[in-house]
């Protein structure tokens, strides 16, 4: 069964850290690109970061520039999970958080975590 799930998300207060975890079974992980993505109520699904796939530039990384500096992606390829360690969270980065992965047209999305950073 292809899938992806999603831990990690809770309750933080501003300053503080999460570290999100999303396993991977079904297909050839490595072969994927993965992604965060988060979606905060009444807005549209936003990227986080990306981290490419084994084949390519291995473990070339890209972030929102809201994230930068904070977030950091990072993939174990041998466990099949992606991370998403996020430091010096602010309210504003309260949202949904998705996992995805993407191989030429083949698009898979997790289930999606909750986020809340607030005091």
């Amino acid at each position: 069964q292809v899938q992806l799930v999603e831990s990690g998300g809770g309750l933080v207060q501003p300053g503080g850290s999460l570290r999100l975890s999303c396993a991977a079974s079904g297909f050839t992980f490595s072969s994927y690109a993965m992604s965060w993505y988060r979606q905060a109520p009444g807005k549209e699904r936003e990227l986080v970061a990306a981290i490419s796939s084994a084949g390519a530039n291995t473990n070339y990384a890209v972030y929102a520039d809201s994230v930068k500096g904070r977030f950091t992606i990072s993939r174990d390829n041998t466990k099949n999970t992606v991370y998403l360690q996020m430091n010096s969270l602010k309210p504003e980065d309260t949202a949904v958080y998705y996992c995805n992965a993407k191989a030429k047209k083949n698009i898979i999305w997790g289930q999606g975590t909750q986020v809340t950073v607030s005091s």
